[in-house]
């Protein structure tokens, strides 16, 4: 039907309104049902009376704070034990430890000239099962709360054992007790991260440089020459592990939560290489003793891969080899002799590899589940290739004893270190590189077990 002539409006126009006016009139109609509705219930509810004749009040609902997000680090907080966790409020964050201990340093740089150029030792007839005690003197709170990582320095005639915890603090323990100083227990504390710190490292030609890496993304220098410390790099992402090159004290490998293996070179003060690596976060970098070009990454993404430097590209399809596991791997290291890698793997395993390729592999059980409140067990190599240190949920150290013959490798539990002093399951180890039978483990309340020989 064609509109008429004189009224200008298309057949469309005229439906169109049409249509708003029925729309208005039904809208019209439901407005005044609603006040009607809404004044029957007032008149209703204006009758009530409370307990004692007074009108009874309608409750109320608490409105929940507004919290605005905001990043820790700009914040200047302290991090929180979850990373989903908003910022609560509380006492003013504690200010960030940048000065070194005069004492504490003058005491290291007096042995660090012995360190450099010391014969590897030898520990051939050592038995760990047999001759590691612990002492009530070798136990001592380093740091508060969950130790994350555990170093004990390379110095030929001292033990130093430096821990990270979860806090950002970073603990130096002076287990001989030849620094002069008013503190009894032999602990100096500092705060130079904002977040938990996963890795420490010290090279054997350098101990006075001491590197550090946490979540926040930041790597940090304390030279003990310089008593301070200082943050030489600050990147976006979480770093999780952290490796000085043999034969290059400053070019340091770090990886992050992204499966990026990077090179950070500190003469260049800058990253100087990237490689995509893994498909998810590096949990552990180590470089073979004897090829220097040579070196084992281990990932969430439930692998283990060796690489050579000299061939690496911009891919982990370039890697040597690929050892897979079933979950996430938590740590490869290789050997002293670098004939065998072991992995410690959330399978409840741990594996050791052996071969020119590393293609033969023999399974050790050991149960690793840790739980969200301890930090993840990761077995190391202690002074030999027959001994693999790894702890125990009983508040123990298990050694795995590993043996090779013309038939294969063989390993077993072959001992359980126990001690009465030891009142806290041991997660993270380190082994002293000069002094054989010195054992430090690090538990989750903050405390370092220092075990040595009888």
């Amino acid at each position: 039907m064609a509109s008429p002539p004189d009224s200008g409006l298309t057949e469309y126009e005229r439906l169109r309104a049409e249509n708003i006016r029925r729309n208005d009139v039904i809208l019209a109609s439901l407005r005044r049902k609603a006040d009607e509705l809404s004044a029957a219930i007032k008149s209703s509810s204006s009758g009530k009376r409370g307990r004692f004749g007074q009108p009874r009040k309608k409750p109320t609902t608490p409105t929940p704070p507004t919290v605005l997000r905001r990043s820790l680090r700009l914040s200047q907080l302290p991090p929180s034990y979850s990373p989903d966790a908003e910022p609560t409020p509380g006492p003013p964050p504690i200010p960030r430890s940048t000065t070194f201990s005069s004492s504490l340093a003058r005491s290291i740089l007096d042995d660090v000239s012995l360190s450099p150029g010391a014969a590897k030792v030898r520990a051939d007839d050592f038995d760990a099962g047999k001759e590691l005690v612990l002492t009530p003197a070798n136990v001592r709170r380093v740091v508060p709360g969950r130790i994350l990582g555990v170093r004990v320095l390379p110095l030929v005639d001292r033990t130093v054992v430096v821990a990270g915890n979860k806090l950002g603090n970073i603990g130096f323990w002076d287990a001989d007790g030849l620094v002069e100083d008013e503190d009894a227990d032999r602990v100096f504390e500092y705060l130079p991260h904002r977040g938990p710190v996963p890795a420490i490292v010290a090279h054997p030609s350098v101990p006075h440089k001491i590197y550090s890496c946490s979540y926040e993304g930041e790597i940090c220098l304390m030279d003990l020459e310089k008593e301070n410390f200082h943050m030489i790099h600050l990147c976006d992402y979480p770093v999780y592990s952290l490796c000085q090159a043999p034969d290059n004290a400053s070019c340091l490998y770090f990886g992050d939560g992204n499966g990026e293996l990077k090179l950070f070179d500190e003469r260049m003060g800058k990253v100087s290489a990237t490689w995509d690596s893994h498909d998810n976060t590096i949990n552990s970098i180590d470089f073979h003793p004897e090829k220097k070009h040579m070196l084992a990454t281990s990932s969430t993404d439930r692998t283990t891969r060796i690489w050579d430097l000299r061939r690496l590209k911009k891919k982990k399809e370039d890697c040597l080899k690929v050892l897979k596991h079933n979950r996430s791997v938590q740590s490869a290291y290789f050997s002293p002799s670098g004939h065998m890698l072991a992995t410690t793997s959330l399978e409840d395993t741990v594996r050791v590899f052996h071969g020119d390729d590393f293609d033969s592999s023999h399974i050790i059980k050991h149960n690793n589940q840790t739980g969200r409140w301890l930090s993840t067990f990761k077995a190391i190599w202690g002074w030999n290739d027959a001994d693999l240190f790894i702890g125990n949920m009983k508040r123990a150290i298990d050694i795995i004893s590993v043996g090779s013959s013309d038939s294969g490798l063989s390993s077993s539990n072959s001992a359980c270190l126990e001690s009465e002093h030891m009142t806290a399951i041991p997660c993270r180890f380190s082994a002293h590189p000069y002094k054989v039978g010195h054992l430090a483990c690090a538990s989750s309340g903050g405390k370092v077990f220092l075990w040595t020989r009888a």
